[in-house]
């Protein structure tokens, strides 16, 4: 079945059919949680959260863009978490008992362990980069230079029109520069950002 059947079998009921758009969708969806939220369980929540929603609201779905429509839930799934962890700001003791320092990755085949190192700590300098930007931004950046959705997909997913969307990726992608900019000791492998 293609997309456009599973849906329509999901506005029938079809549970089946439902799961496999959420395994068609699940990595996108909790790879954007992640970037917007900067925290695996957090993301998870929201990824579980927004396919939740999904389920309950596909009978309502009225076409077009099943990925715009699924993203837009995540994304307010996604600030709904940061409108509370606003209102009550906490750190996960298990996850800084488990891993102090941000999330594993593991060695690229032929990656020495000295490449590995800078890899990891210029991956948490992006997160960190990002987790700066207002939330409106971040999640422009994160669908258009992560995700690599359209403007037109942008727009959809955050109700915006396409100037909007592209003068928050031109905002954020400046400022994630300035912050990557005052980060130069961990471009020096090579990888440089230009002004």
């Amino acid at each position: 079945m293609d997309e456009n059947e599973l849906v329509a079998a999901s506005r029938d009921g079809s549970v089946s059919a439902f799961n496999q758009l959420v395994v068609a969708y699940q990595e996108a969806v909790y790879n954007v949680a992640y970037r917007v939220l900067g925290d695996r369980e957090a993301a998870a929540d929201a990824t579980q959260e927004a396919f939740l929603s999904a389920y309950q609201g596909i009978k309502g779905f009225r076409g077009g863009s099943f990925r715009a429509w699924l993203f837009r839930i995540v994304t307010n799934a996604c600030y709904d978490l940061l409108r509370t962890r606003k209102r009550r700001p906490a750190v996960s003791l298990e996850e800084l008992a488990s891993n102090p320092s941000g999330a594993w990755s593991p060695l690229v085949p032929g990656e020495s362990p000295d490449d590995y190192v800078l890899r990891r700590e210029l991956n948490r300098e992006i997160q960190a980069g990002l987790c700066r930007l207002p939330p409106e931004q971040r999640l422009a950046v994160v669908l258009c230079d992560v995700q690599g959705f359209s403007y037109e997909e942008i727009a959809l997913v955050t109700r915006t029109s396409v100037g909007t969307v592209k003068s928050r990726l031109s905002r954020g992608r400046e400022h994630l520069r300035d912050y990557l900019l005052s980060c130069r000791e961990l471009l020096s492998s090579g990888k440089r950002l230009t002004r």
